[in-house]
């Protein structure tokens, strides 16, 4: 079982839609390796139709990028236990189940973050993708609540459901990021594990955005582990304990850029639009002087070779 295996306490690279495909998880873990990281969201219902090519995309990975955690979600308990079947034979470490996206065309069909007002629904999922994983460990990823903080009856029935691991992410569904994560409460979710005495695992996450501050919310909370997301927008580097960012070169971020698009074309040649790339330009254009002028050229760009064009002679200076 995977979650046993982490050292204590483990840090994670959070499921992120769109971003954390099988090329950015490659360039961080070459920065940087989290313990454990986790696929995009994978529609199991989705999975099961006529577009299942575009949605089998998030569930590309390479061996080097294990552990790796497939993230999924949905309304169909057959669905789940279909697609946790097959997560099993793809060879992934575990399987994790959306319970807290709060985007609203999301919420709308009843799925993620709607079935924290759904208890019937959320077990029967939760037992479906058990029965289905063929011994792989089932965890769950969710929020406080939906409109108002629902925690101590939401986390513990999840609590309940003999799940390996359960992120809690310290915001309820209407407060999406517009405020700051409730640290405490997640605090106090581990206290409710413990009084409970399951061997449920908590991850912390919420507005993390470097390894040290990780460290402290472990120190101050009791969580096992803390799950980090948009921290390595601005530091790809950030599970590296080694690299200082602010001491990062202009030449180290463009050689990272570089490689980032370069393996982003290799591995989806032309089954990915190069226009999706772009959203991860600033990521290593940022910080230094000229830099959002760099970016505005970066964007007009259409292939490598134009990318190649506009970044190699500033390596060469």
């Amino acid at each position: 079982m995977i979650w046993q295996q982490l050292p204590k306490p483990f840090f994670v690279l959070a499921p992120m839609e769109d971003v954390t495909d099988t090329v950015f998880r490659q360039i961080i873990n070459s920065c940087g390796r989290p313990d454990v990281s986790f696929t995009e969201f994978t529609n199991v219902d989705g999975f099961f139709s006529v577009g299942r090519h575009q949605v089998a995309q998030r569930l590309v990975f390479t061996p080097g990028e294990k552990p790796l955690i497939a993230q999924i979600w949905g309304l169909t308990p057959e669905n789940y236990f279909k697609a946790a079947k097959k997560l099993g034979e793809m060879g992934f470490d575990g399987i994790d189940i959306n319970m807290g996206c709060p985007q609203p065309a999301v919420i709308k069909k009843g799925a993620c973050s709607a079935l924290i007002n759904n208890h019937t629904l959320a077990a029967e999922i939760i037992q479906a993708t058990k029965e289905g994983s063929g011994g792989l460990p089932v965890s769950v990823k969710t929020r406080l609540g939906f409109k108002t903080n629902q925690r101590e009856e939401w986390i513990d029935f999840l609590l309940s459901q003999d799940i390996s691991a359960l992120t809690i992410h310290g915001r309820t569904a209407a407060q999406m990021s517009a405020v700051p994560a409730n640290w405490e409460e997640i605090g106090n979710v581990v206290e409710m594990r413990n009084k409970k005495e399951v061997k449920t695992l908590i991850i912390g996450n919420g507005d993390v955005m470097s390894l040290s501050e990780a460290k402290e919310k472990v120190a101050t909370y009791g969580v096992d582990g803390v799950m980090i997301g948009r921290g390595v927008f601005h530091n790809p580097w950030l599970f590296n304990e080694q690299v200082d960012i602010e001491t990062v070169s202009l030449e180290k971020r463009l050689q990272l850029l570089l490689s980032h698009t370069k393996l982003y074309v290799e591995t989806w040649k032309d089954e990915k639009p190069f226009q999706v790339l772009k959203k991860y330009f600033k990521i290593y254009v940022n910080g230094f002087a000229n830099a959002s002028d760099l970016r505005a050229q970066l964007m007009t760009t259409t292939s490598l070779e134009e990318v190649y064009k506009i970044v190699d002679p500033l390596l060469s200076k």
